[in-house]
């Protein structure tokens, strides 16, 4: 006579118990975990997490703004409502005066880096990135947080470079770290159904091992709630962990912090699907701290999720609120335009029992 309940309420009780001693989870227990366990006492364990991480009440976030240089793409992403096609009537690619305008707004409003992404630009390598951060750097005190592996691949591809060739080469021009961009789900299959036109897996992680080596600190981010599984959610973590775990035992770069967020399928080719409910980005956010036991800080989501749910992702795991987004375009073109002032941020915070403090790219205190 078969006995389910029994194993699986086991199973259960073997994820909880690890996760309340701090013991290194399985992609098995994350999986029970965000599945079955339920959502107070993840929360709960994840907090705890997070104390361990960072023990003292505070809450840190940078002052930055989203430069998106192009909309032009030719990755043809199913989830994205921001990009078009080359030759499209509303295509841009910024010119270096609205660029200086940009930087200008950030620098007096307190800013210290600017995250400059774009698409994959038929026609923008290495060789054009070059220029416009060494225009950008003889210029601004500012620090480039820039690109994402598969822009940093298609780049390269244009100018016939290796990836190092181009790391190395944007890196001399004043890249100083690179964001977790293009990672979606770290799954090929779900990158065949959602990202055609983006690289691989296995290229968006040899990107960041390739900058970890020269020792830059990138983040990590993940979008779900589009067509993966539990289980692939589980599967890019793991991805995540097994990475981080070689660049620290090299000790030189590293992944900072980890950025859930939560597919937004308005205006996009992908409209149909149902968005994930705040319950289910508190569930990933938690397993993520459980699971992810070699990255020093998870970030909160409040530009999908909003200021109210970002509070709660403060007592389930996160320990960061990322940045003030001065400007930000790819989330508000699904229509999700949620905006938060510097002093909104630390009013946050603070109206949850933490203090709150400017970091830098690095988390540095300022």
């Amino acid at each position: 006579m078969p006995q389910p309940a029994p194993a699986a309420g086991a199973g259960l009780e073997q994820a909880l118990a690890a996760a309340e001693r701090g013991q290194r989870l399985t992609p098995a227990q994350a999986l029970t975990l965000l599945e079955r366990a339920d959502l107070l006492s993840l929360g709960h364990l994840a907090h705890q997490a997070r104390l361990a991480h960072n023990p003292a009440p505070m809450v840190t976030y940078v002052v930055d703004r989203n430069i998106n240089t192009t909309n032009q793409c030719l990755a043809g992403c199913r989830f994205c409502a921001f990009f078009r096609p080359p030759g499209h009537a509303e295509g841009y690619v910024l010119d270096r005066e609205a660029l200086c305008r940009k930087i200008e707004e950030t620098l007096a409003l307190g800013g210290t880096q600017i995250l400059v992404q774009g698409g994959l630009h038929p026609a923008i390598g290495v060789k054009t990135t070059c220029d416009t951060f060494r225009f950008i750097k003889q210029r601004y005190p500012i620090q480039i947080h820039g690109l994402s592996p598969p822009e940093v691949v298609h780049m390269a591809k244009l100018d016939g470079l290796s990836l190092a060739e181009a790391l190395d080469q944007l890196m001399a021009a004043g890249l100083g770290s690179i964001p977790g961009g293009g990672a979606e789900i770290l799954v090929d299959r779900v990158r065949g159904l959602i990202a055609p036109g983006k690289c691989g897996t296995d290229k968006w992680l040899e990107v960041m091992a390739l900058a970890h080596q020269r020792g830059l600190v990138t983040t990590a981010t993940m979008m779900f709630g589009s067509l993966e599984t539990p289980a692939e959610r589980v599967e890019h973590l793991a991805r995540l962990r097994d990475l981080q775990d070689q660049s620290l035992q090299k000790g030189q770069g590293r992944f900072t912090a980890f950025i859930p967020w939560t597919f937004q399928p308005d205006n996009t080719a992908l409209s149909h699907l149902t968005p994930a409910t705040g319950v289910e980005y508190l569930r990933m956010l938690a397993v993520s701290r459980l699971f992810l036991d070699n990255f020093g800080h998870v970030q909160a989501s409040w530009v999908t999720q909003g200021a109210k749910m970002a509070q709660l992702a403060l007592t389930f795991g996160a320990d960061d609120l990322g940045s003030t987004m001065i400007e930000e375009n790819v989330v508000a073109a699904a229509g999700v335009s949620f905006r938060m002032s510097q002093e909104q941020m630390i009013a946050l915070a603070q109206d949850m029992g933490f203090s709150a403090r400017q970091r830098d790219t690095a988390y540095n205190l300022l």
